[in-house]
């Protein structure tokens, strides 16, 4: 999905932010996962669904269309377990390579008691909050999106099949400090296995492609 960008007046800056805008190519779409979902999920499995070609082996089609369902509403359960906003996942081939990637974005929020706490900097927070995962051997860096704090972290994941996860995976995640509400931080984590694995060339040219997209990040104020 491409979202529509806007310029930011000055006036705009007084203003409360009410979600946030990216822009991603046509071969990208958007599942909300608050409200709206299965009508995305319906529009995006349409759209799928009308790409076959007309002379497939019709005993194949039906097996097809429901493992790319099953794969698909598993992908949106997971994410939606995590208490996320949406989903990005790349539903068009490009030049006839289905990219396995994705982006979740969600929001945290600082536990009451750290509500209060103003003495720690924003950038402490921000890596005190990706810490809570225990990942280790992440690569960390920050610095500002809009005018906002971000903290970018880097780091592979093991395969996991138990979890369905039966190849590694390249993760980036930025989580930016909401402004004027200490307590919030969004939060957008992408996810690649590459060309299979998560540290080709194929991973390295999506993570670049993602850090290009993190770029167009701007903050909704109405």
């Amino acid at each position: 999905m491409q979202a529509e960008e806007q310029t930011k007046s000055v006036a705009d800056a007084g203003h409360p932010v009410t979600g946030y805008r990216v822009l991603l190519p046509g071969q990208w779409d958007q599942v909300p996962l608050r409200q709206g979902t299965e009508e995305a999920i319906q529009r995006i499995l349409k759209t799928a669904f009308s790409r076959i070609p007309e002379d497939a082996p019709q005993d194949k089609i039906g097996p097809y269309k429901r493992e790319l369902e099953r794969r698909f509403r598993a992908a949106v359960a997971q994410a939606q377990q995590g208490k996320a906003l949406d989903l990005y996942l790349p539903v068009k081939p490009t030049a006839d390579v289905n990219l396995g990637a994705s982006i979740v974005v969600s929001e945290t929020l600082l536990p009451r008691h750290e509500q209060g706490s103003g003495q720690a900097e924003p950038a402490d927070v921000a890596v005190q909050l990706l810490a809570r995962d225990g990942v280790d051997n992440a690569d960390l860096s920050s610095g500002e999106i809009d005018g906002a704090l971000a903290v970018r972290r880097e780091h592979v994941v093991d395969a996991d099949p138990t979890r369905g996860a039966e190849l590694a995976s390249r993760r980036v995640e930025y989580i930016i400090a909401v402004p004027d509400d200490h307590a919030r931080w969004f939060i957008a984590a992408f996810s690649t296995v590459g060309g299979g694995d998560a540290r080709d060339e194929l991973a390295d040219a999506l993570v670049e492609w993602f850090d290009a997209v993190m770029a167009t990040f701007r903050w909704r104020r109405g």
